[in-house]
């Protein structure tokens, strides 16, 4: 936070929200490995969380392995979805929890080599409490298991909030493409993508596009941040 006074420097430009790519949930990798160079291609994606259909653990890591190295050797960070004890096993790059119990519990496992996110986080307490256990992100937005979620305006404000008070990166959990721009205008550092991408009648591939052109705009109408004077 900066201090008042006209020693204030100019607000520094906002970095652009980077786009979070959620992937269906996985039984064969091998449609998603065809599509995954040309999307990652596309756009700024910073990570690809996998969704795993159940299997034996020797299955499961089987086709982490498959995906990891098109999306790792493009830079862009592999988690899981849960499955926290096969990530050192499978060389993904951490793994997303729901609920602040399933954080903590996975953070010996984790930390420090590996990143640690998590949602469902249902009041303020908790995600400052994430923040400070050591959470490598906070997830605002996505549905709960009946499928519910806040309203857009709840999920802006909590994004907002948070863009203020906190330097642990947030995630806005995008449920349709006009909500990618809205989270991103609201403070989010990284928007994750619904399962509207996969279903959009253009393709997933113009779905990204349009969700970074989204994006551009938004820092148009986004505070920029003021430095805290120096000295």
């Amino acid at each position: 936070m900066s201090s008042k006074g006209s020693s204030s420097k100019p607000a520094a430009p906002r970095p652009l929200a980077r786009l979070y790519l959620a992937t269906p949930a996985i039984d064969d990798p091998q449609a998603l490995l065809n599509q995954l160079p040309s999307l990652l291609s596309e756009a700024d994606v910073a990570a690809v969380l996998l969704r795993l259909k159940p299997a034996d653990p020797r299955t499961l890591i089987s086709r982490i392995k498959t995906l990891a190295p098109t999306i790792q050797n493009r830079g862009v960070a592999l988690l899981l979805d849960g499955h926290v004890d096969l990530v050192a096993r499978a060389g993904a790059d951490g793994a997303h929890m729901s609920g602040l119990a399933a954080l903590e519990e996975a953070l010996p496992t984790l930390k420090p080599d590996r990143i640690a996110g998590v949602g469902s986080l249902t009041t303020r307490h908790d995600s400052m409490t994430a923040g400070e256990r050591g959470a490598d992100y906070v997830l605002f937005g996505e549905p709960d298991a009946n499928g519910h979620r806040p309203s857009l305006d709840a999920i802006s404000e909590r994004l907002a909030w948070w863009d203020e008070l906190f330097e642990v990166p947030s995630v806005g959990f995008a449920g349709s493409l006009d909500e990618v721009g809205r989270f991103a205008s609201a403070g989010a550092d990284f928007i994750l993508m619904g399962d509207f991408i996969w279903t959009a009648s253009d393709g997933p591939a113009a779905c990204l596009r349009a969700a970074s052109e989204a994006i551009r705009k938004a820092r148009a109408v986004r505070p920029a941040k003021a430095e805290a004077p120096q000295g």
